[in-house]
């Protein structure tokens, strides 16, 4: 059977009524922790009703706490019933998000917020925490990663929600109940912190003195000294003084410096430049009447940068780096004037102003003995708020993996350190949230690759938790990706910060990295699953993802929803398109089903390993069982997909028994025989998977 054939197999079952109830009926009544055999794009389509009276008869009266008008209010503080608490709230710190099972989501992917409640009823409850890519409005190119402003993207907004409880009639009130929703499904929720903004965001125009500038005059950067933000801020309330308030009874300050002062609070300042948070064409056109004055005297932000040496930039003469957009505005790319291998100028962004540039800023240096405070205190009150508002439990940290110090991490590490270790502290502290955890977007390189320095040491000194590492950048079967498991667990094993056993991220699902999932899917998901003391992370559409020997259409990779370009190689044409790889979602649901069976046995147990991964990368079988003095299972991976290998030993005690309880590609049960030395293992099949229970002898 192939792909289409399965996929309109299970869609024809669930058309049986009488055969779908009776899978609901195992996620109903508790019997099993995930719908089995719904497809994520068939979740998608259940209405809202029908999964709101499934999780009911699950879950009861909390559900209804969690769609309450009087817990959906953000901007409401009150206690929470004890139904809606977060599963990691009586966490004293945040070691719980080094064992995370994580699940990240673009929920431009899915539409909406409500949906990611539809999406987790196919995902097994051992998948613990859920990742929700940037949720604010977004700026140039619609990139979810350039914030525009502090509101919520109401393209996330849910009808069918709000049609069921008029109450939820704003986006803010649905992510609300939707985290409410998804801790009573046991699951932490985290947020992305975002250490830039667009260009031109809200912020950026509301506080120019906390962003860095630059004037253009064609292909020259003629000035980026300190000395165009009093610039800035007279082109800005010049347009105030022509325009006046865009919001009537809201007064326009009697001067500039009344205007820019600390006592014009931020909710004024927004309201007289751009108008009330729910007008949201009226704040765009506002801002772009602005966005042309300041082009008109060639002011912009100065872009983010990626990698060493991070500082100084050029415009780049090339004509495909020319962008005219809709309003006929011509604007420049930029490069880096002395780039190494990583070097990127990211065009549509701007990097808080965290330190005072040396020199007034007439040369490309950062003074780091020199934060700006206020900066620091604007980013980390805002993200503090975002948490005390919606009951957040962890922060992605987005790119992470910056660190500017060319001497690396300094003698002494302060609270100014890092702008993402500072928001982490300022969340745990500030709201009493000892458990509140950092997952940092870094991709563990060698040193002066992606920042100056040992990357481990610099998240260490930022308090990052866990990192996502970049262990899904490698083939199965490869001594690259062996050697760099193998790296990951010492790591684990020795430093503060833990890696990551990531499958997929929505930032390695584009054709660039189809490569990296034509085989040995199954082998890489199984060990995300039950390695149970490293984090493990997968993105929405891993699950039915299609084999892609030469690069499908755009819809079909979940990174370009990150984006709504509309020209250029990143063009979407319309909704995402899950994949039709029934065969490895069948695969996958044995791996949960089984998992399933046996998490209890195993979630807290730390492994010991029989056969590590190998540093040298030439023996692709690894085989763990569990630290102590009862062990539950033996697991073995055959990491190649293209290889079978031949007969190998496991060191296990004499005394027990090793009984076949799971493989896959499955064969009949049989026991491992033990020859005096070892049990024998007569060979694995290429990215063959199996579990043995552990009995006694």
């Amino acid at each position: 059977m192939d792909f289409l054939e399965q996929f309109e197999a299970y869609q024809e079952v669930w058309r049986d009524r009488q055969k779908a109830e009776e899978w609901l009926d195992l996620y109903r009544f508790r019997r099993l922790s995930f719908v089995p055999n719904l497809l994520p794009e068939q979740a998608l389509q259940l209405p809202a009703q029908e999964v709101i009276s499934l999780l009911r008869a699950r879950y009861g009266k909390a559900v209804d706490l969690a769609l309450s008008e009087e817990y959906s209010r953000p901007e409401t503080a009150c206690s929470l019933p004890p139904e809606l608490l977060s599963p990691v709230q009586g966490h004293p710190d945040t070691t719980w998000l080094k064992r995370t099972r994580m699940v990240g989501v673009n929920i431009r992917t899915i539409g909406n917020f409500f949906n990611l409640v539809k999406y987790c009823l196919t995902l097994p409850e051992g998948y613990n925490s859920i990742h929700i890519l940037p949720i604010w409005e977004p700026g140039v190119v619609a990139s979810i990663y350039g914030m525009s402003s502090w509101q919520i993207n109401r393209e996330f907004y849910s009808v069918e929600l709000a049609e069921l409880f008029p109450w939820l009639n704003r986006v803010e009130a649905q992510l609300k109940a939707v985290i409410h929703l998804l801790h009573v499904m046991g699951r932490a929720v985290g947020m992305d912190v975002i250490p830039h903004t667009d260009r031109f965001s809200e912020m950026a125009l509301a506080y120019p003195e906390y962003f860095e500038w630059m004037q253009r005059r064609d292909l020259d950067i003629v000035d980026h000294s300190d000395d165009l933000i009093p610039r800035v801020q007279a082109v800005i309330w010049a347009f105030v003084q022509e325009h006046g308030s865009a919001v009537e009874g809201v007064p326009v300050p009697a001067s500039a410096e009344a205007f820019f002062s600390p006592q014009t609070g931020e909710k004024d300042r927004l309201r007289v430049l751009f108008g009330t948070p729910e007008d949201f064409w009226g704040r765009l056109n506002r801002r772009m009447a602005l966005i042309r004055q300041l082009y008109e005297q060639g002011l912009e932000t100065v872009p983010a940068t990626m990698a060493p040496p991070f500082r100084g930039i050029e415009v780049d003469p090339s004509p495909d780096a020319e962008v005219v957009d809709e309003f006929g505005m011509v604007w420049r790319d930029f490069r880096m004037t002395n780039p190494t291998s990583m070097s990127r100028v990211f065009n549509p962004l701007a990097r808080y102003r965290l330190y005072e540039s040396k020199e007034d800023g007439k040369t490309w240096e950062l003074d780091f003995s020199k934060p700006v405070k206020p900066v620091w205190e604007y980013v980390c009150s805002h993200y503090a708020e975002v948490q005390k508002s919606f009951g957040f439990d962890f922060m992605r940290g987005d790119m992470s993996h910056v660190q500017m110090r060319p001497e690396g991490v300094p003698d002494q590490v302060d609270e100014s350190y890092d702008i993402l270790g500072a928001v982490k502290e300022t969340i745990r502290q500030r709201n009493n949230v000892p458990s509140f955890g950092y997952f940092a977007e870094s991709f563990l390189p060698p040193r002066d690759v992606m920042g100056y320095g040992e990357e481990i040491d610099h998240l260490e000194a930022s308090q990052a938790d866990v990192t996502l590492g970049d262990l899904q950048s490698t083939c199965m079967g490869t001594a690259e990706f062996l050697q760099r498991f193998r790296y990951y667990d010492d790591l684990l094993r020795t430093r503060k910060c833990a890696p990551c056993f990531t499958v997929m991220t929505s930032d390695k699902d584009d054709p660039r990295f189809d490569r990296f999932y034509l085989h040995g899917n199954e082998a890489r998901y199984f060990l995300s699953l039950m390695l149970t003391d490293m984090p493990s992370y997968v993105a929405l559409g891993f699950e039915t993802r299609d084999p892609h020997p030469e690069p499908a259409p755009n819809e079909y990779y979940t990174k370009l929803y990150v984006f709504q370009e509309k020209r250029g190689s990143k063009v979407t044409h319309g909704m995402y398109r899950w994949g039709r790889n029934t065969r490895l979602y069948a695969n996958l649901q044995r791996i949960r089903w089984f998992y399933e069976k046996i998490r209890e046995d195993i979630e807290d147990s730390t492994t010991r390993w029989l056969i590590p991964p190998d540093a040298t990368g030439m023996n692709p079988i690894v085989a763990w069982t569990q630290a102590g003095e009862s062990p539950s299972f033996v697991f073995l991976v055959n990491t190649n997909p293209h290889r079978r290998v031949g007969r190998f030993g496991l060191s296990v005690p004499s005394s027990l028994r090793l009984r076949l309880a799971f493989a896959l590609p499955a064969f009949q049960d049989e026991e491992l025989v033990y020859n005096g030395v070892h049990f024998v293992v007569q060979g694995m099949l290429p990215g063959e998977v199996r579990a043995y229970r552990i009995e006694e002898g």
